[in-house]
């Protein structure tokens, strides 16, 4: 394995603004502590609290890193203090507190998972922040079971297409709402039951709001 450098290239915010104002800076690569690991990035995600948190709108949270990026893909190349679930030279990927758009970032070694073999290293890159997301929510708090049915507001979103996804795998139902038709056919195409185009509310109260149920499969 490579030795790992001193210093890397990160991706920075320099002011509050446009994607003009993420720039490249030298920093050094951090050391993994207590249970974490050093992920030699290989792919990284963009999510809507990356694009707020560049805007200015979105502070990272005390304690976490100043960079964006919330999941990322790659490999082991350290090991802090604890960490026994990977090994150096691992392919993982991972959600993150932030840190994501560098060459090496640190994960939580319980955190991180393996990188499927049914999926790219790009495409692991991705799937993190809205996997587990959804696997916290609708699975451990929710209790989704095969045969019960769930209702997904924004069905295609990135959390929602992926819940469609999970909740179809698991055998639940599937009944989304999305804002357009072309949306509500991309929703049924991922396998939801009832996709449901919500019309735009005008009035003052919610009888003066309607839907439009988009399509029922067979």
């Amino acid at each position: 394995m490579e030795k790992i450098p001193s210093q890397m290239t990160v991706i920075g915010i320099s002011k509050p603004g446009g994607p003009e104002v993420l720039l490249p800076e030298t920093r050094a690569v951090p050391v993994p502590g207590p249970n974490e690991i050093l992920i030699k990035v290989m792919a990284a995600g963009v999510n809507r609290p990356d694009v707020a948190q560049r805007a200015g709108v979105y502070p990272p949270p005390p304690g976490a890193s100043d960079l964006p990026g919330l999941e990322v893909a790659g490999e082991v190349v350290a090991l802090g203090e604890g960490a026994r679930k990977h090994k150096l030279g691992d392919k993982v990927m991972s959600l993150v507190a932030g840190g994501g758009y560098a060459q090496y970032c640190i994960a939580q070694d319980a955190q991180a998972m393996a990188v499927p073999a049914s999926l790219s290293i790009l495409e692991a890159g991705a799937t993190p922040e809205t996997l587990m997301t959804v696997w916290h929510n609708v699975f451990e708090r929710g209790q989704l079971k095969a045969g019960e049915t769930i209702l997904i507001h924004g069905g295609s979103s990135g959390i929602g297409t992926m819940a469609i996804q999970l909740a179809k795998a698991f055998g639940a139902k599937v009944i989304v709402t999305v804002g357009s038709k072309d949306k509500a056919d991309a929703c049924l195409k991922l396998g939801a039951g009832v996709s449901t185009a919500r019309a735009r509310c005008s009035g003052e109260k919610i009888s003066d709001c309607g839907s439009a149920i988009c399509g029922q499969p067979a």
